[in-house]
């Protein structure tokens, strides 16, 4: 009898079960100014702790920034002079220090205006130096405002509600041998135009010899006998008909316990809510498909004619009544 061993090395992974990039990327040369050149998409790709600290500094620096300036312009045209007469007529008036220069930038630009201090028609850089604060710093805080809300407004806490079956399981569905997992959506909000793709990750040889430590196969999955499904409201399962066609073609439950190779999946679907696209992630290896298994029915009825989808099933596998997969059900032998 032929038994389930684990592997003494654990399988790397490109994608993580919780549909995380496990690839890192490194000694790229002008890394730095790559990011640089598309600095919207790092701005919204930074961590919350980094935006909030942009979010702030950017007002705070240039209120700082800016009232240095109007410091300057007061020191040049002698504002803070002790022994100026009666005639002489300030820059920006009431600032006779670097704090008071802040506050005036600060109430510029935030449109306080308390009327304490104000520019004198008699200095026309202070007034164009005004005039560039506002300008600049609107731009500033559209753009750090706008990749703040364009953070929040991102899909991707969304994708977090869809769940994935921990494990993928083998058996015969509809008289064919199919590798079949189960998606649920974890809120009330329907999903539409959903769409669910594989991709096999394993090494391969080519005609000429040349091996790659990773290749990419597609793996069609479908659900029922289309390749969309209208919504996911219920527990849904998907599946990938194994023949000769497919890259798993040839598989046997022996053999499986042999194979090296990540299966990718990724939904695609539609947010009814908000009509944006959201897409979530997860990935098998061999350990975590069950041949000669079956999910157990999630969906039951309640004495109020509702539909009740319990989660305590979800991930739970019987073991098939096919007697044709019992022979390869090493386990259950």
């Amino acid at each position: 009898m032929v038994k389930r061993k684990a592997k003494k090395e654990v399988q790397r992974r490109i994608v993580s079960k919780d549909g995380h990039n496990n690839v890192l990327i490194d000694n790229v040369e002008g890394m730095v100014k790559l990011y640089l050149h598309d600095i919207w998409t790092t701005v919204v790709d930074m961590k919350w702790r980094y935006k909030l600290t942009l979010f702030a500094s950017t007002f705070v620096m240039t209120w700082f920034i800016f009232g240095i300036f109007f410091y300057f312009i007061g020191m040049g045209n002698g504002d803070f002079d002790t022994g100026a007469n009666s005639t002489h007529i300030s820059c920006v008036t009431n600032v006779e220090s670097l704090t008071g220069a802040f506050l005036f930038s600060l109430e510029s630009q935030t449109t306080i205006g308390y009327g304490f201090r104000y520019i004198s028609e008699e200095c026309p850089l202070a007034i164009f130096t005004l005039v560039a604060q506002l300008v600049i710093t609107g731009l500033a805080e559209i753009f750090v405002t706008g990749a703040f809300l364009a953070k929040l407004a991102r899909p991707k806490k969304r994708a977090e509600t869809i769940k994935f079956s921990q494990e993928a399981v083998i058996c015969r569905h509809q008289g064919k041998l199919c590798l079949m997992i189960r998606v649920a959506n974890m809120r009330k909000s329907l999903l539409i135009q959903c769409q669910l793709t594989g991709k096999l990750f394993q090494s391969n040889v080519t005609e000429e010899g040349e091996q790659t430590q990773i290749h990419q196969s597609s793996v069609d999955f479908y659900m029922d006998s289309s390749g969309d499904c209208p919504f996911l409201i219920l527990p849904l399962t998907f599946y990938h008909v194994i023949d000769e066609k497919s890259p798993l073609a040839g598989l046997t439950a022996e053999s499986l316990l042999n194979r090296n190779f990540e299966l990718l999946i990724t939904l695609n679907a539609t947010m009814e809510s908000t009509a944006a696209t959201c897409q979530s992630r997860t990935s098998y290896i061999p350990q975590e498909i069950r041949w000669g298994y079956e999910f157990k029915p999630v969906l039951f009825s309640s004495p109020n004619c509702r539909y009740v989808v319990d989660f305590n099933f979800f991930d739970k596998v019987q073991a098939t009544n096919d007697p044709t997969l019992l022979g390869n059900n090493t386990e259950k032998l």
